[in-house]
């Protein structure tokens, strides 16, 4: 059984294409993981989401455990059992949901003491805890617990913030390891921080090199920041990581996103863009995004995006895409989605194929000149 192994197959400048092996499947980098939050990506089956060339999805440690309970899904079986998903399951750590969706928290060194969005109980999520519901969850990818403040809080404040991550890296390292054959069968990506400061994102860096990772992701991105001082980071951030692992960059993104990531030596993303926006009427296209909702495609016969596979594209016309959202129809909200996440990973195989054949300059030229 292969529990992790990482291999790069081509680069092109700072662009690596390459495949994650491990027992429940090979995940091909870049690969772009859908957002299961609660154990399911929404609108669309599982079946579905394996359809659209999805390798990995992503669970949510925070919502899991609140709702219907870490404990409870293992004794279901694991969550790869209780949401019939064979793939790899990469589930965060919690620490992101818990800063942005409970305002009634505190933050110690022993970790997060919360109250529920859902009915106000109170908890404590600390790296050890983090480490125990990915455990019962049967995450292939366990995140380490860290912190993640906003990027435009005082220097002095992300400094200390990222010290405090780093200590919860180690601590989550330590739980890892000591969890037994969940440890041998699945893998532990530490996770950088420091905004938009170079010096403490090197110092992050160095400090997660030192305990040891099988992968790492870069954190507190893509919060708000904006695309240029996000890019500005990725042009240092992604080399302070080991070469020889897979770099993830968390919650990102939109399409020119994903490309100019790609383009600064990303390997992995997920984000919840493609499935929110189709149930809000939003579908990505190869000449950009389009709002089916307006009233110009009320009447429009032709398919959302030409040349696309999915099955909006395939049998039914803008016209028709158009009425269902309009309408408030769920068939809107799922044809869209899985349109949306067709389109993720055409993007991903066509950056894939662009590295291989050492022409990703011109691949990332062309898309951006197209995509309006």
């Amino acid at each position: 059984m292969t529990r992790f192994a990482f291999s790069i197959h081509a680069t092109d400048g700072k662009a690596r294409t390459g495949t994650i092996a491990m027992r429940r499947g090979e995940i091909r980098t870049p690969a772009f993981m859908p957002v299961g939050t609660a154990a399911t990506v929404k609108a669309m089956k599982p079946q579905a989401v394996r359809a659209t060339g999805a390798d990995i999805i992503l669970g949510n440690t925070y919502h899991l455990m609140l709702r219907p309970g870490a404990e409870r899904v293992a004794r279901l079986g694991g969550l790869h059992r209780f949401m019939n998903w064979d793939r790899p399951i990469l589930t965060d750590s919690g620490g992101y949901q818990v800063m942005s969706l409970s305002e009634l928290r505190k933050i110690t060194e022993e970790g997060v003491t919360f109250a529920s969005h859902l009915d106000g109980s109170r908890h404590l999520l600390s790296p050890e805890r983090s480490m125990e519901i990915q455990r019962l969850l049967g995450s292939d990818i366990v995140m380490a617990f860290d912190e993640c403040p906003r990027a435009d809080q005082p220097r002095d404040v992300i400094a200390r913030s990222m010290a405090m991550s780093m200590r919860w890296a180690r601590r989550s390292r330590d739980a890892f390891d000591a969890g037994g054959e969940h440890a041998e069968g699945a893998a532990l990506f530490g996770i950088q921080q420091g905004a938009l400061d170079e010096g403490l994102r090197r110092e992050s860096a160095d400090a997660l090199r030192a305990i040891g990772f099988d992968g790492y992701a870069i954190g507190g991105l893509a919060v708000g920041e904006g695309q240029e001082a996000m890019f500005a980071t990725l042009d240092f951030a992604p080399a302070m990581l080991p070469e020889d692992c897979p770099r993830y960059l968390m919650g990102v993104g939109k399409p020119l996103d994903l490309v100019g990531a790609v383009e600064r030596g990303v390997d992995m993303f997920d984000c919840v863009l493609p499935s929110r926006s189709g149930r809000n009427g939003q579908a990505f296209t190869w000449a950009g995004p389009v709002n089916i909702r307006n009233a110009k495609h009320a009447e429009d016969q032709a398919p959302l995006d030409p040349g696309c596979a999915c099955e909006a594209c395939s049998h039914y016309s803008r016209a028709y895409l158009h009425h269902l959202v309009k309408a408030g129809e769920m068939l809107g909200a799922m044809l869209l989605t899985e349109h949306n996440l067709w389109f993720y990973q055409r993007l991903m195989e066509a950056m894939r194929a662009a590295i291989a054949e050492r022409r990703f300059a011109s691949f990332a030229a062309s898309f951006r000149a197209g995509y309006l």
